[in-house]
């Protein structure tokens, strides 16, 4: 599958390209930049066991129509190119040489994946190729100094797996915990965060760990091992697909324990919904995205500016499905960037400007939650809030938690 977003550009655009004068022989060398349109490329699992992840590009291609029909950006067309990649690494590797070495794009923004990413992550800083703002929270996006062309966006799963074992010290003392964990780069962050939340307690605490791949049909087997293991606290580090499949047998089976999920499955259209959402009450998770099912955010002025894009651009999306709210954020974030270049598109000029967003306020993050990057900061958010499944929405408590 391929999805592109691209507006004719109209004389009026044209017209304003010829103003540039003697700049027109830089644009020449300025990879995926036109006096027209400015290239970026995306890979996303529109297929396989990851495609409920499919939203966050649909909503990336429909952000930047959106754009283009508004004028575009400095001028330019915005040409956004998304390959399907099925969430294979393999895959990850032909579709970005494609758009790199083929399709020349100018950067490759919010590609989907810890171990697609992982694959594709010494060759685009090798190419000089800005990686931007990938859809993964794995801590190493934000290694500056060995990987200067590549930056994340949302909150490291190493910080919220440290925060997760702050609240089950705090409540469950006493607890005998399990946890289960996608076998790769994206589940061994949780693994490292809760060991380091838990310190000292760990070897007494956690009893069971088991994992999956996310090529596995089911992990039915894995819940039935950590029942019997007698665990009365869970951890799930796990894609929609397959922390829908916890949630859902952990319930038929009997088993209630005390169940702390990662943020990126805690979208109600993509895994409450089909977990069955009487079966997931009690469910704690963690946000830095307003939920659309909550309804605080009911008038609130920023969700009612992505409500007001998904009628226009997405009328058929699901507004249960937060991808389509991380995908609203993270392209606010690359508008912003590429606002700030100006007229200059050089890779170069792109990754200065990334690393210079201050205090940047994104309409669909919670209150008080920002948008920094600098230099040596490339972890753009870095706060988040926990919060419960009610049966309806997710409850948020407690204070906003810092890194």
């Amino acid at each position: 599958m391929k999805r592109r977003t691209f507006l004719t550009a109209m004389g009026g655009v044209a017209a304003a390209g010829a103003g540039i004068g003697l700049a027109r022989p830089a644009l020449a060398k300025t990879v995926g930049v036109t006096k027209t349109t400015i290239k970026i490329g995306n890979t996303m699992p529109y297929s396989g066991n990851a495609s409920s992840y499919g939203p966050i590009g649909r909503g990336d291609a429909a952000y930047w129509k959106m754009v283009n029909d508004q004028g575009g950006v400095g001028g330019r067309m915005i040409d956004f190119i998304s390959y399907d990649d099925a969430y294979s690494p393999p895959k990850t590797v032909e579709m970005v040489r494609k758009l790199v070495e083929q399709d020349q794009v100018a950067c490759v923004f919010h590609t989907l994946g810890t171990p697609t990413n992982t694959a594709i992550h010494k060759y685009l800083n090798h190419q000089k190729c800005p990686q931007l703002f990938v859809a993964t929270g794995a801590d190493k996006w934000g290694d500056y100094k060995h990987y200067p062309w590549t930056i994340g966006w949302q909150p490291s799963y190493q910080v919220e797996a440290r925060i997760y074992a702050k609240y089950i010290l705090k409540n469950f003392p006493n607890g005998k915990v399990a946890m289960i964990y996608q076998n790769d780069d994206f589940g061994k962050d949780y693994l490292i965060g809760l060991k380091d939340g838990l310190g000292k307690a760990w070897d007494k605490m956690v009893i069971k760990v088991v994992t999956y791949e996310s090529s596995d049909a089911t992990v039915d087997s894995q819940v039935i091992t950590m029942k019997d293991s007698g665990a009365d606290v869970l951890v799930t580090a796990a894609i929609p697909k397959f922390a829908a499949q916890v949630i859902r047998k952990a319930y038929d089976i009997g088993w209630k324990p005390n169940h702390l999920m990662t943020n990126v499955s805690a979208s109600v259209g993509a895994t409450i919904t089909p977990a069955g959402p009487e079966k997931a009450i009690g469910v704690i998770s963690s946000q830095y995205l307003k939920d659309p099912t909550d309804p605080e955010w009911k008038d609130d002025p920023g969700m009612n500016t992505w409500r007001a894009f998904m009628k226009k651009y997405i009328p058929n999306g699901d507004l249960t499905d937060g991808g389509y709210i991380a995908s609203f954020g993270a392209c606010t974030t690359m508008h912003q960037v590429l606002k700030q270049c100006g007229t200059d598109f050089s890779r170069e000029n792109i990754m200065k400007q990334v690393a210079n967003l201050k205090h940047e306020v994104v309409p669909v993050l919670l209150p008080g939650i920002l948008v920094d990057t600098g230099p040596t900061d490339f972890h753009p958010i870095q706060q988040m809030q926990l919060a419960k499944w009610s049966g309806k929405t997710w409850t948020r408590f407690g204070e906003i938690l810092a890194a």
